[in-house]
């Protein structure tokens, strides 16, 4: 009875974890890198304009020049990919109306478009919209502890 559990806890102790991510991109980085119309790695200013103006349509099908919070939390789960993701609508919505038009959304993009467009030459690249991690990053379960080490 004893070896079969010490070999049950020698199997956990001993399982592969997933290595940590050195390079992530944001949701907003995603989207950004989505709106590359013409398919040439770049997205610029324009591209975007028009992406953001496409898919805030999509989410305010009534035409009627704003959504509100929950719209916005739908467009985020299919455009960012979680309802909860950066930017927040209350970011968005600059004038407090608990309504986001699609000035505010074109706003806040263009925004992360110029934080995300390093050499400031009009495009973002993929390389540009994504971040590389120099630490290591803790695993779950781990409680940020390196092991082997002490």
């Amino acid at each position: 009875m004893i070896p079969i559990l010490l070999l049950a806890l020698l199997g956990q102790a001993v399982a592969p974890r997933q290595p940590a991510a050195t390079i992530v991109a944001e949701p907003a980085a995603l989207f950004i890198a989505a709106c590359d119309a013409n398919g040439d790695g770049r997205t610029t200013r324009a591209e975007l304009t028009a992406c953001v103006a496409r898919t805030f349509a999509d989410a305010d099908p009534g035409h009627a020049g704003s959504i509100g919070y929950i719209g916005y939390s739908d467009w985020a789960l299919k455009w960012l990919g979680d309802r909860n993701a950066l930017p927040s609508p209350y970011g968005v919505d600059s004038d407090n109306d608990n309504r986001i038009t699609l000035s505010e959304l074109q706003a806040q993009f263009a925004t992360l478009f110029d934080r995300f467009d390093l050499d400031k030459d009009g495009a973002t690249t993929r390389a540009e919209l994504i971040t590389i991690r120099s630490a290591a990053v803790p695993q779950a379960g781990d409680g940020g502890k390196r092991r082997g080490r002490r």
